[in-house]
């Protein structure tokens, strides 16, 4: 079945104004219904010599940047690389701005008027699943995917023994550190660093202060996905990490990067380490020089006696396919090609986006201390695998507000354990009544 006039129309509007897929009313909730049996197609593979051309109209939506002409416009040229790639469709391209963390909210307002093909963040895969707005991929794109990333990266778009997506990059933070300033000796320890001068991490965001509670054997939902398992926050082991909190804010030396004070202060060379990700690296460059700019796994940190390793959530970005496009076969095989070797390397010489094919990983051109943190070794000594089970929701903003209550001294040695399992309540609630 075609896809409704509104479709049509929204997909016009794109290409005239280009403006942001995001909505002002939340998105709709998703109806329990399992992917079409379509979405198992295997993209063609090309073989050129086709008699008949075919007319196919694509809508391709990414973020902003992906389509800035200033750094050479990705998403376009790599639309119309594909395009002369495939002389047995004749493609029109429609474009639409979405960011990939927005995908679910703007997705599943309306599949059938969403784009073909889209970015996402694998969070967002659980909402994007259960609204039917995301294709399960088969045949040689699938062989692609598991055969050319990490088992990690395979597993971050896998729900039900299926694969959703094809990751393009790595959606995770590690550690930048001025080479200039700290040794390789001095990295491994956060404590250490903080005795040679500032350091600055976004304590005051959900996203990163997990690293510390996970450290010291806290968890979220068992393997990772486990909902009966919950959010496990509390007892001895949280509290102690709740008392290195406290100190650790009130350490002269430590600075909450809550608005870009990390990067701001490498720049100035009042900060000797702060945590990102890959997308932060030109930046970092242009702060420091490139010959100062040091990328590492995350540091140990130091409670009651012993030497733990932070661990961040690990995630990726993908391209999906709307289950609900007329062109399935091209739509699957543009989405194969845009997480393909060619557009990965290219999707780094633009923008410094981190590829996860390992043949481009082993590109001696890409800075060889992000590829490094991008390691299977690396990935499973500081990282996890970032929950997407719906219960996740719940854990986001009692967490900031912890942080926040951290950074404003309202949490104390004297009420840490009240703070913290009120912080674990919270945690395991439902945020809807």
């Amino acid at each position: 079945m075609k896809k409704k006039v509104l479709a049509l129309l929204m997909a016009a509007a794109m290409v005239v104004t280009m403006a942001g897929c995001g909505k002002d009313t939340p998105p709709a909730q998703g109806n329990g219904s399992t992917p079409a049996n379509t979405n198992e197609s295997t993209p063609a593979d090309n073989q050129g010599g086709s008699e008949e051309t075919k007319d196919v109209a694509l809508t391709v939506w990414a973020p902003s940047e992906d389509q800035n002409d200033e750094t050479g416009n990705w998403l376009k040229t790599m639309c119309e690389q594909f395009n002369a790639a495939h002389p047995e469709w004749n493609i029109t391209f429609t474009y639409g701005v979405c960011a990939e963390g927005d995908a679910k909210a703007t997705v599943t307002q309306d599949v059938e008027a969403a784009a073909d093909v889209y970015m996402f963040a694998n969070d967002n895969l659980t909402d994007l699943i259960a609204s039917n707005g995301i294709a399960k991929l088969g045949g040689s794109t699938l062989e692609y995917v598991q055969n050319n990333m990490s088992q990690a990266l395979v597993d971050s778009v896998t729900v039900d023994g299926s694969v959703y997506g094809v990751p393009f990059t790595t959606n995770t933070w590690f550690m930048y550190y001025n080479k200039s300033l700290l040794t390789e000796d001095d990295i491994k320890s956060l404590e250490t660093m903080l005795e040679k001068g500032k350091v600055a991490f976004p304590l005051s965001n959900s996203w990163y202060i997990a690293s510390f509670y996970v450290a010291n054997g806290c968890s979220l939902f068992g393997d990772g996905n486990d909902e009966a398992a919950g959010i496990d926050f509390g007892g001895d082991k949280a509290v102690a990490v709740t008392n290195y909190l406290v100190d650790l804010a009130a350490n002269p030396n430590f600075v909450n990067d809550g608005a870009g004070e990390g990067l701001a202060g490498m720049a100035d060379g009042s900060v000797v380490a702060f945590f990102s990700g890959s997308w932060d690296y030109g930046n970092v460059v242009n702060a420091i020089g490139e010959e100062n700019v040091g990328a590492a796994q995350l540091p140990t940190i130091n409670i009651d006696g012993a030497d733990k390793s932070l661990m961040s959530f690990f995630g990726s970005k993908a391209i999906g396919v709307n289950p609900n496009c007329d062109d399935m076969e091209v739509a699957v095989a543009l989405a194969a090609y845009l997480g393909g070797e060619e557009a990965q390397k290219a999707h780094y010489d633009m923008r410094n986006i981190l590829p996860t094919n390992t043949t481009v990983l082993a590109d001696p051109a890409i800075a060889s201390d992000i590829v490094a943190i991008a390691s299977d070794e690396c990935i499973a000594n500081t990282s996890i695998m970032q929950p997407y089970c719906p219960a996740m929701n719940n854990y986001w903003t009692p967490a900031e507000n912890f942080g926040k209550s951290i950074i404003a001294k309202e949490v104390t040695h004297d009420n840490a354990a009240e703070k913290t399992e009120m912080l674990n309540t919270s945690v395991n609630s439902s945020v809807v009544e």
